[in-house]
């Protein structure tokens, strides 16, 4: 072997050990090492971005219609909150458009109820999960109501069933219980579903519906069952995305809701 051959193979052993800030490693350690940090900086990134991803909905106040109960102004003590949220079509900027059905409908027509109602509208082009709406709703009623915080309900109708699911992961400590018809969750919440496992929920689906499949719902209710929540499902038979006379007919899930306190 000539000396120029020798050569080269020794630069090529030489080049297994570098020198990194001062200190000499063998390729195949510091490719391990270098695996190793990058691993943990993936994960960190990961991490990093799920908490960053829960925090950068913008904080918003939406316009919402307030219902209290005929003797509210007669006493002093506190009264429970139901938050309703409406279905897609009643999305805008006009309170009114509310009165199409649920519980601002019944509100309309004279029906008198025994806790507080906030009905929220969520504007155009938006969902109940895009805002951070529900802080300062809170807020507001808190400061304007004798709210009784122990027993704070979310129910809503379609998407806003969806809302109510989602702000309820987003805050599960928030709420007493929840009353969702027809609704379910997004395919990039379903690992946080668990979250809801300490809260009351009675929910609602129709077998035929073809807006919202019942599936939705389902997903849901298994996954809380796996984590050990005794979740109420009804499903309703011979009925599709209509549901919204529930709030109506079944005067039970009112009785229900009152009795669930945190």
């Amino acid at each position: 072997m000539n000396i120029k051959k020798k050569n080269m193979i020794a630069k090529k052993q030489n080049a297994k050990h570098r020198q990194f800030k001062g200190v000499s490693l063998d390729t195949s350690f510091g490719r391990s090492c270098m695996f190793t940090k990058l691993l943990g900086m993936i994960i960190s990134l990961s991490l990093f971005t799920t908490v960053a991803f829960s925090q950068t909905k913008e904080i918003v106040s939406y316009k919402y219609q307030l219902y209290l109960p005929e003797n509210y102004s007669e006493n002093t003590k506190p009264y429970p909150l139901v938050i309703y949220l409406h279905g897609g079509s009643q999305r805008g900027n006009d309170l009114h458009k509310l009165n199409e059905y649920g519980l601002p409908y019944l509100i309309s027509k004279g029906q008198n109820f025994k806790f507080i109602i906030a009905s929220p509208q969520c504007p155009l082009n938006k969902f109940w999960t895009t805002d951070n709406w529900i802080d300062s709703l809170l807020i507001d009623l808190n400061a304007k109501c004798r709210i009784d915080t122990t027993r704070i309900y979310l129910t809503g109708i379609s998407i806003g069933a969806y809302g109510v699911f989602n702000v309820a992961m987003d805050s599960p400590e928030k709420f007493a219980a929840l009353l969702p018809l027809c609704g379910g969750c997004n395919d990039s919440d379903t690992s946080r579903i668990c979250n809801l496992r300490n809260i009351p929920i009675w929910a609602f689906h129709g077998i035929s519906d073809d807006k919202i499949p019942i599936s939705e719902t389902e997903r849901i209710v298994e996954t809380l069952k796996r984590c050990g929540d005794k979740i109420l499902f009804t499903r309703i038979e011979n009925e599709g995305h209509s549901i919204q006379y529930l709030y109506e007919t079944k005067p039970e899930i009112y009785d229900w809701l009152l009795k669930q306190k945190k």
